[in-house]
């Protein structure tokens, strides 16, 4: 097994399991390659067979199981392509059949979804829109992935929040999924964060007195900096697992991610990068949320020190730390510990 594959495996495995792969397809491709440059055939190959299950359902008028299906097809599909930059073509393409086939399981959900999308800087930032059955208005949440997450990943995290009567719009920002290619990774998040929360207040689903933010991994730095910038626009904020200089970060990040933002910046060399890595900074941001923040890390995090959470918690105005003993990057491994409480806290907060 070559390092890039090792890293990847070691490193991702309890975000795989809990965002929708199975435990027994997690073990059989990883098991079945050996080398990096196979990942993405492989994660492409399981996800046809989920996607010709959803086929058929839709098929056979089994319409329920097809949306699951469909669903979990385009997250083993976001997985093929999630960090493989080092062929464009192939993780173009799993990227494509990702969002083909979320889009086609939407209607089926339960809650259904529906796609929206919001102009911004002569492209299009795309989001999925759920809402709960009750009639509406709705409170809602704004999900904000990471480097190399994208909305496709995010099914499991919507159902917390589902569940406790909050609508959920789950995006792609700059360097992020459909809009990776067109907008790189930018430092400040003003404009994008205020442009999709603008999209999601005028929803006629969404009541647009309140939302929150939340955000994971890199999306755990960008959701302070939209807070920063909405004031009073939103009612509360979560990061999770994010940093509070990315640039700090750098010389301990696997190689897979050193690259994936490299090339998500549109920089052409790593020295590039880590520069524009340092400009992922809180140190202006932080205390000027005005909103309640929940700060969530685990101090077993290799990629982000648990530390960075601690200073964002101290600096924030609002805010409330939760510190898992032992919990990974994103605290995948223990997310019965935050997941239903993120959800409770940030409903009390909008009152749902």
């Amino acid at each position: 097994m070559d390092e890039k594959l090792a890293s990847a495996i070691s490193h991702w495995g309890p975000r795989f399991t809990t965002n929708g792969i199975t435990v027994a397809d997690f073990e059989k491709v990883t098991s079945s390659i050996d080398t990096w440059s196979q990942w993405c055939q492989a994660w492409s190959r399981a996800a046809v067979v989920h996607e010709n299950l959803g086929r058929t359902a839709l098929t056979d008028g089994r319409t329920r199981s097809a949306g699951e299906h469909l669903s979990m097809a385009s997250t083993y599909f976001h997985f093929a392509k999630f960090v493989f930059v080092e062929d464009y073509e192939q993780m173009r393409t799993a990227h494509a059949n990702a969002v083909r086939c979320l889009d086609d399981a939407l209607p089926y959900l339960d809650p259904p979804g529906r796609r929206v999308e919001v102009p911004f800087e002569g492209s299009t930032l795309v989001g999925i829109l759920r809402t709960p059955a009750d009639p509406g208005p709705h409170p809602a949440v704004l999900l904000i992935p990471g480097l190399d997450s994208t909305k496709e990943e995010f099914r499991s995290t919507e159902k917390g929040f589902l569940d406790r009567g909050l609508a959920t719009f789950s995006v792609d920002g700059p360097g992020q999924g459909e809009a990776e290619y067109d907008l790189p990774i930018r430092g400040d998040w003003s404009a994008p964060g205020l442009a999709l929360l603008d999209a999601l207040a005028t929803q006629p689903e969404v009541d647009g007195e309140r939302l929150a933010v939340w955000g994971v991994s890199l999306g755990g730095y960008y959701s302070p900096r939209v807070a920063a910038a909405a004031g009073e626009r939103i009612r509360a904020a979560v990061a999770l697992a994010g940093p509070y200089n990315f640039g700090d970060c750098w010389d301990q990040l696997p190689q897979l991610t050193r690259d994936t933002f490299r090339v998500r910046s549109q920089v052409g060399t790593d020295d590039e990068a880590r520069a524009h890595a340092s400009t992922l900074d809180l140190t202006k941001s932080a205390a000027e949320i005005g909103v309640p923040l929940l700060v969530v890390t685990g101090k077993l995090d290799r990629l982000i020190p648990y530390q960075h959470a601690e200073r964002l918690a101290d600096e924030a105005p609002q805010a409330e730390l939760l510190l898992l003993e032992d919990g990974n990057h994103g605290c995948m491994n223990v997310w019965p510990e935050h997941r239903p409480y993120t959800a409770d806290w940030l409903a009390a907060h909008l009152h749902a």
